[in-house]
């Protein structure tokens, strides 16, 4: 039976806003979402027994429930339990290119790869929207994993409304490996000190988000107009998440000098990224980083911003 190997990008975050708290317990977001070509590769593999098996060769991925891709498959399966039987179960090969707890969105990404492939495998015929529908109860960064591109979000994330793509800029990003920074301590830490801020009346956030359409940033974006787009770049987790580390606030401090249109943290961190208008200034900017930091632990990548989500190989 066939195998499918698949493309799963990375994603920053043009922009991060926290504007309120929703029922769910969730925050009301808005964010500018946007797909990098630094990518990990999914091979899905059908074999006769029922189970799922994950194998990585990362040392930081889980291979056991806990891993995002393993409960991809496990929705799907519970989802079409009959297209399961007739196909049986699946192996889930990731080979890891993209950081883990990087703020990427890795597991996210490669749990986008396991839906679309499975929906290729099984024959189940699926559309786009149909496939967010289920990766948004998995996760809020899944659903724009799958399309990828440039992408506004709203609601916890996984309400999407994509804009024009960007593909012509660079990114040079930078992670200490070793260091992890934790999404739900960033959001309870922001909440903890930027509470009053919140607006809390339904009008006000669809004002708010309305807002957003018509922002510097995503005017830049609309023309192409890379000065203007680094200019506006914004996270509202920086708040929290650079007080209380310092290297993140260094490796920004430290790229931000090299050059660049603008740096900025991604999610909730800790990786640093500068935007960049060709992949020349990129590698310069890298080498510069490089020799500034001699840390064994900082790791540093160029990519391409991308105008795609989850591709399939074969």
């Amino acid at each position: 039976m066939k195998s499918y190997s698949l493309l799963a990008p990375a994603k920053i975050n043009l922009d991060l806003e926290i504007i309120g708290d929703r029922p769910d317990g969730y925050h009301q977001l808005v964010m500018i979402l946007q797909s990098i070509s630094l990518a990990d590769h999914i091979l899905i593999t059908p074999h006769k027994a029922q189970n799922i098996t994950v194998h990585c060769t990362h040392s930081q991925v889980p291979l056991d429930q806990s891993n995002l891709a393993y409960r991809a498959a496990k929705l799907m399966q519970e989802h079409f339990s009959e297209h399961s039987a007739e196909y049986g179960g699946l192996d889930i090969t990731i080979e890891k290119n993209i950081p883990v707890a990087a703020g990427l969105a890795g597991g996210s990404t490669d749990a986008a790869a396991v839906l679309v492939g499975i929906n290729q495998l099984w024959e189940i015929g699926l559309t786009q929207p149909e496939l967010c529908s289920l990766a948004s109860q998995l996760g809020s960064d899944i659903p724009f994993c799958i399309g990828g591109g440039t992408a506004i979000a709203t609601g916890r994330g996984e309400e999407l409304d994509p804009i024009l793509d960007l593909d012509h800029l660079f990114v040079v990003l930078g992670k200490y490996e070793s260091l992890a920074v934790s999404t739900p301590w960033a959001y309870q830490a922001y909440r903890q000190q930027f509470l009053d801020q919140y607006l809390s009346d339904q009008d006000s956030i669809k004002n708010r988000i309305s807002q957003t359409y018509s922002s510097p940033l995503v005017k830049g974006i609309m023309e192409k107009n890379g000065q203007k787009i680094g200019q506006f770049l914004h996270n509202d987790l920086e708040k929290v998440v650079l007080p209380e580390y310092g290297q993140v606030a260094h490796l920004k401090e430290t790229m931000k000098k090299a050059g660049g249109l603008g740096t900025l943290m991604s999610g909730s961190g800790p990786t640093v990224f500068t935007l960049c208008e060709s992949q020349q200034e990129a590698d310069h900017i890298h080498t510069q980083v490089k020799a500034q930091i001699s840390d064994p632990d900082l790791t540093l990548w160029v990519a391409q911003l991308s105008s795609t989500g989850i591709t399939i190989n074969n």
